[in-house]
């Protein structure tokens, strides 16, 4: 086995496994900070990877409405009320004034921040009431990181790539060491690599691989919550996962613009969907009216009406029918005039070509042209040529975990020694997060989790590494014993992503939950075994077992409907059963037992 020893071990590859490295070693130069990553760092993960309509990076700065010193305290409140405050208050708190702090430090990286008249643009994205999305476009999270990228590589920092981290190792309900695998080694037992660290810190983001369709890039399969339940940590909010409409092919968010220019949704025999499954009577103009402010409310909530859009999607797939967003031609029985003078007004506001009103008229396409004609190009590019007539196949996609490891105002978990950043931390978000938050989060708690971590890190005695080698020891026959399993990994991968699909996704019953609930625990009896996947991915699809069962119980616990976790008294119906304040406005945090999971209904700190 290799062993490494560190003062702190940062487990991930994105903005905020970046910024926790970097903060850690500005704190002090002379600690050992090591990055492990599953990938090639600045290549792979989210961060690196992520596009979409236009993505934000959430921040109150000086000149942000309503203007003001205070004006973080608007951002704070519309995190903890637009989130249904079922989320801490003080976190919310520090991630608001953290924002302006954040931003400053990327702008002077050289993030290539839009500017209009001198001032940074902003704009306004779901679940906010004010104009605080800055960007750069589609490709703001990747240029985040290109400049963290520059930064750490003039700085004294290791960096493991391709090694996969997939056990921590507590001793006395502290952080000894870390277990890993190297993935590009095909032998198992030269490909273990054990660290000797008391401080981790957990940045390895969601777990959105537990589904069938997200927009996540390979390797987001929830290790980080694994690592941390398997450690004894608290976890918090793992029912709030944001699914919204995605392009299958490309994993594009379709978004924004993408719905603003109102295309028909239709299935694979041609049929336009969405009437049969809006309320009997209800008129083309309110049909036409939601459509268009699905560009406003992507992921799903039970807060906006617009949720009804991703039932009829989720279940058209459901009965085997795939869904395209088609811009050839107008939905039927459409006319402009149909829509309100709001959403008119607010589509003009967007236009970046004026191709004039004879077009807009027209057919989606031109509208689509008018508000954002950069999009065309860029699926263009990935073949796809909608100026052709050519359909976008999409899907109701994971997007995002809203919970993960409860974590403090340091960013600490419950467990000595381990910090948690970015989506793999939970509390700071409740059921709805404004767009933008995440990248913002990363960056505001990666740096209080890297100074945080040199603070309070500690020194390993000689029992410490001892105790290290012997759980080395133990991983190696763990590793060895896969050779014995009865089910390949990536069946079992499969029969999880069809669980969860069916059970947890945009639908969730209480039948639906259970049934699940009975599929999952089955599946977990077995043993995956290494196929031509590899190592790495047999432990990730174990790591998916564990995270797919927090979803799966946290959801059935919550009987009431609240942001993306909608529950309906039935498949059949359309309508998701009502939000229930104030006795629901809490959170459920689950912890390990001997018996398994326990889970705890508390009100959020205020």
């Amino acid at each position: 086995m290799n062993i490494v020893t560190c003062d702190i071990l940062v487990v991930g590859g994105g903005g905020g496994a970046l910024r926790a490295a970097i903060a850690a070693k500005e704190a002090n130069p002379k600690l050992h900070v090591a990055v492990a990553t599953k990938g090639m760092l600045g290549k792979s993960g989210v961060t690196a990877t992520a596009c979409s309509d236009r993505m934000a990076f959430h921040a109150a700065l000086a000149d942000t409405e309503p203007v003001g010193p205070d004006s973080w305290k608007y951002h704070a409140d519309d995190i903890y009320r637009i989130g249904g405050m079922v989320s801490d208050h003080n976190l919310a708190e520090v991630l608001a004034r953290g924002g302006k702090e954040a931003f400053e430090f990327l702008d002077e990286l050289g993030v290539p921040f839009a500017r209009k008249d001198g001032l940074v643009d902003q704009f306004v994205t779901d679940g906010s009431d004010y104009a605080r999305a800055c960007y750069t476009g589609p490709r703001t999270a990747v240029h985040i990181e290109e400049a963290l990228m520059r930064k750490i590589n003039q700085m004294d920092i290791t960096i493991h790539h391709f090694t996969a981290v997939h056990q921590l190792i507590v001793k006395a309900g502290r952080i000894v060491g870390a277990l890993a695998v190297r993935t590009q080694e095909h032998k198992p037992d030269r490909a273990i690599t054990v660290f000797a660290v008391p401080a981790v810190i957990l940045a390895t983001g969601g777990g959105g691989l537990i589904y069938e369709h997200n927009v996540f890039p390979g390797g987001m399969t929830g290790d980080g919550y694994a690592m941390a339940y398997e450690a004894g940590a608290e976890l918090v909010n793992m029912e709030f996962i944001q699914i919204g409409i995605a392009s299958t092919k490309t994993r594009f968010n379709c978004s924004g613009s993408m719905m603003r220019a109102l295309p028909r949704l239709i299935n694979d025999a041609g049929e336009e969907i969405l009437a049969k499954y809006f309320p009997q009577g209800t008129s083309a103009e309110e049909i036409f009216d939601t459509l268009f402010k699905k560009g406003a409310s992507w992921p799903v909530s039970y807060e906006h009406k617009t949720h009804i859009i991703d039932v009829a999607l989720y279940k058209e797939w459901q009965a085997g029918n795939k869904v395209y967003l088609d811009y050839s031609r107008n939905p039927e029985g459409f006319d402009f005039s149909l829509l309100t003078p709001e959403v008119q007004d607010r589509y003009r506001s967007e236009i970046r070509v004026e191709l004039g009103e004879e077009k807009r008229r027209q057919s989606p396409l031109y509208r689509l042209q008018e508000i954002n004609p950069a999009s065309i190009e860029w699926f263009l590019e990935r073949g796809i040529d909608i100026a052709k007539g050519d359909c976008v196949e999409v899907a109701a996609c994971a997007q995002h975990f809203q919970g993960g490891i409860k974590i403090d105002e340091q960013a600490r978990s419950t467990v000595d020694g381990l910090w948690a950043v970015g989506e793999t931390a939970g509390g700071q978000h409740g059921a709805n997060r404004p767009g933008g938050n995440a990248l913002l989060d990363c960056q505001v708690f990666g740096k209080i989790a890297g100074e945080a971590a040199v603070h309070k890190q500690g020194i390993l005695t000689d029992d410490d590494i001892a105790y290290v080698n012997t759980a080395g020891a133990q991983f190696k026959m763990m590793v060895a014993g896969l050779a014995k399993g009865d089910v390949a990994a990536t069946v079992m991968r499969q029969a999880l992503q069809k669980i969860m699909k069916q059970s947890a996704s945009i639908i969730r019953t209480q039948d639906g939950l259970a049934q699940g609930k009975t599929e999952l625990n089955e599946l977990g009896k077995h043993i995956p075994y290494v196929d031509e996947k590899g190592l790495s991915y047999c432990l990730e699809t174990k790591d998916m077992l564990v995270t797919a069962a927090m979803v799966l119980a946290a959801a059935a616990k919550r009987d009431e409907s609240r942001g993306p976790h909608l529950r309906f008294a039935s498949f059949a119906d359309n309508t998701p059963i009502s939000r229930r304040d104030p006795e629901w406005q809490k959170y459920i945090v689950i912890k390990k037992s001997e018996t398994g999971p326990v889970l705890e209904v508390l009100k959020p700190i205020e």
